[in-house]
């Protein structure tokens, strides 16, 4: 501590943040609302993990944001007073934090007061803003030139050798996914908003597959396995050649949808071909129809009773028959056939 190095005949120098770049953003004055600020700020972050120049993470720091915000009535054009709003770790609380903020200064000014220019902090248990400390003015601050460091000159040539070097932006990439691959508004968000999905995706794109299905397979059973391990797509043994192959033994028929829901969870931990998943643990459909026909009848004389009510009138037992079907096929059989014969079969 400071009291060990009274007396002493040395300095300690802090290097915890040496080499470390300090980017510093300040956007204009034309964000009106918390939901559009949270917005801009999740772009923001994207973008910079995009570029890999910072994780993003405001829970550990490494991003972070002050807000100043202010009011003013409807139809008037001049901004009021400016309050700054700091300790926001997270866009949940960025969001809530100015919502609060907003509301107290309407509060303030409909009450005959006037809001103070100050900063102020954000108290997440609490749910409100504290003052801090009054906000100086720029020339309270008393800048002057760092004498050490030498002055940058921003050539536009370079600027625009940079901007040309970049990679794909995600506003970009979700155009991309929109207009040229058809993807929902709401399915491109989410792919974007994971630099890992995105990648991964991309390959998956590169394979020239069913993309809609790849979508499908990525938006729904790899996501809601993903949240529920709290990893990223990188973290598992799944790759996109892969994904690409079950894809496509699917559409050949080889599997069905059902045996292919119970392949994700192998592939995701333990990785894998499908193909060679299928052969040695004899998960192949079953398309014979013979085959299927018998098993439904054999189903069907095991629950005559069953039967009669479906034939008197109560034809949502028709579902109770195909989860029959497939419970005795291990999930094998093909849906389509045994919707087909299984109709055939109530009919007779």
């Amino acid at each position: 501590g400071a009291t060990g190095l009274a007396g002493s005949t040395y300095s300690l120098v802090d290097y915890n943040r040496t080499g470390v770049p300090l980017l510093e953003i300040v956007s204009e004055a034309d964000i009106s609302s918390p939901e559009e600020a949270r917005a801009y700020m999740e772009e923001l972050r994207n973008i910079v993990r995009y570029l890999d120049i910072c994780d993003g993470n405001l829970e550990e720091g490494s991003l972070r944001c002050d807000a100043n915000i202010s009011i003013r009535p409807v139809g008037q054009k001049e901004l009021g007073t400016k309050a700054e709003i700091k300790n926001m770790n997270s866009f949940r609380a960025l969001q809530r934090a100015l919502e609060y903020e907003v509301e107290r200064q309407i509060e303030v000014v409909e009450s005959g007061g006037r809001v103070v220019q100050e900063t102020r902090l954000w108290n997440e248990a609490e749910g409100i803003t504290v003052s801090m400390r009054s906000k100086e003015e720029a020339h309270d601050y008393r800048y002057f030139p760092e004498p050490d460091l030498v002055p940058l000159e921003i050539d536009s040539d370079w600027v625009n050798r940079l901007r040309e070097s970049m990679p794909e932006l995600p506003e970009q990439k979700r155009q991309r996914y929109l207009h040229k691959l058809g993807l929902s508004e709401y399915d491109a968000s989410v792919i974007v908003e994971s630099l890992e999905m995105a990648k991964f995706f991309d390959r998956v794109v590169e394979l020239d597959t069913n993309v809609k299905a790849a979508v499908n397979w990525l938006m729904g059973d790899i996501t809601a396995y993903l949240k529920d391990k709290k990893v990223s797509i990188q973290d598992t043994k799944l790759t996109p050649e892969n994904l690409v192959e079950m894809i496509e033994l699917i559409d050949k028929g080889v599997i069905s949808n059902n045996i292919a829901k119970k392949m994700i969870t192998p592939l995701l931990e333990k990785g894998g071909s499908p193909k060679n998943m299928v052969e040695e643990q004899g998960m192949s459909s079953i398309t014979d129809e013979n085959a299927i026909r018998e098993m439904i009848q054999n189903v069907l004389i095991n629950n005559e009773s069953e039967v009669q009510k479906y034939k008197s009138g109560k034809p949502q037992l028709f579902g109770f028959f195909v989860g029959q079907v497939m419970k005795a096929t291990k999930g094998r059989a093909q849906p389509e056939v045994v919707n087909k014969i299984l109709k055939e079969e109530l009919e007779k």
